[in-house]
């Protein structure tokens, strides 16, 4: 039985056997601010669940978990930036962490030395957790196979695809602002040029959340979609009608991360987790999840292709980062047909 179990039933007996009032009761059995962790996170529950119940049962530390999308929770800790509530950002790419990098206090993991030096930033703002190929996919009793294979296939003005792309609004989505940026780096010529022909393609039809894009393909409201590498390989495990492409104009590795807030109440309790999450044996559940390990200890599935078959972009953080603002507000100018100031 979990601690949080056992502090259930206690509390159950504790009102039956007293009659006390649960204010009452709550206050008894709530842990002290010393065992406390909040965390926010735009992980799937899949995702974060496992983690941060191990590392309850580990620690002894009680965890308030809140969800949102990236961008979303990021807007809320600038709100709260003056009396920070969160103690933890768990998840977003890492572009979307370095652009609020004022919300957060530069923190070097313990596990440092075990971590691919590739992923780790310069200024330890971040802690990387994963390394996430973003992808194509296409619903396959609707497209054949073979049809789709890289980005500018979705751009030509005559696509069959105009009108039918999944693809969620990256002010929401971290991943999917990463997903942008990697659609822009592996096309030649402008990027204003590149984001008004996509925002032409996707036609007004971006979805608010990322989880959308998979049903949306998988139902055939949308022919193809663009998405993370282990968000697909986990639909299509589970028997989805999808296929993914690994474009051949490119596609990017860029880690999603952990940061610690600035002026986290409870500031040990965060650095644990942090460390918790490129442990050996967290990396290693999700290897097991097709995800790709950040440490240099534990080998990437089998089952994925190895980094240097498929076509990388050489992907610029910063160059992300500083141009977030430029770059989104052109996309919603061009998005509702409207042409920049």
């Amino acid at each position: 039985m979990s601690r949080t179990s056992k502090i259930l039933v206690a509390l159950a007996l504790a009102l039956l056997l007293t009659g006390c009032s649960s204010a009452a009761a709550e206050v008894s059995y709530a842990p002290p601010e010393s065992e406390r962790l909040t965390v926010y996170t735009s992980h799937k529950e899949e995702v974060y669940s496992p983690i941060i119940r191990e590392f309850e049962e580990r620690t002894g530390i009680w965890v308030e978990v809140v969800t949102g999308g990236t961008n979303e929770l990021l807007d809320r800790l600038e709100r709260e930036a003056d009396s920070p509530a969160a103690d933890v950002m768990f998840g977003g790419g890492v572009e979307s962490l370095e652009h609020y990098g004022e919300l957060f206090t530069p923190y070097l993991s313990s596990e440092a030395e075990n971590i691919d030096p590739q992923y780790l930033p310069d200024d330890c703002l971040w802690t990387p957790f994963s390394a996430l190929p973003i992808v194509l996919i296409y619903n396959t009793k609707l497209v054949p196979a073979g049809q789709l294979t890289r980005w500018s296939d979705l751009l030509a003005p005559s696509s069959l695809y105009t009108g039918r792309i999944a693809f969620a609004d990256p002010e929401i989505s971290g991943s999917s602002y990463t997903a942008l940026v990697t659609l822009l780096l592996s096309q030649s010529g402008e990027w204003e040029d590149t984001i008004r022909a996509f925002a032409a393609a996707v036609d007004g039809g971006q979805l608010d959340s990322s989880g959308a894009v998979l049903d949306c393909v998988e139902d055939g409201s949308a022919l193809v979609g663009i998405t993370l590498e282990e968000s697909a390989l986990k639909r299509i495990a589970a028997g989805s009608d999808i296929a993914l492409v690994y474009p051949a104009d490119g596609t990017s590795f860029v880690p999603d991360g952990s940061a610690l807030v600035r002026g986290a109440p409870h500031e040990d309790n965060a650095k644990a987790f942090l460390d918790f999450t490129v442990s050996r044996d967290v990396q290693g559940l999700m290897a097991s999840q097709y995800r790709r390990p950040v440490r240099t200890d534990v080998e990437t599935s089998a089952e994925l292709p190895e980094h240097e078959t498929l076509a990388v972009l050489d992907y610029d953080v910063d160059w992300a980062s500083d141009s977030r603002d430029a770059i989104l507000m052109t996309w919603q100018f061009c998005l509702g047909g409207e042409e920049m100031p």
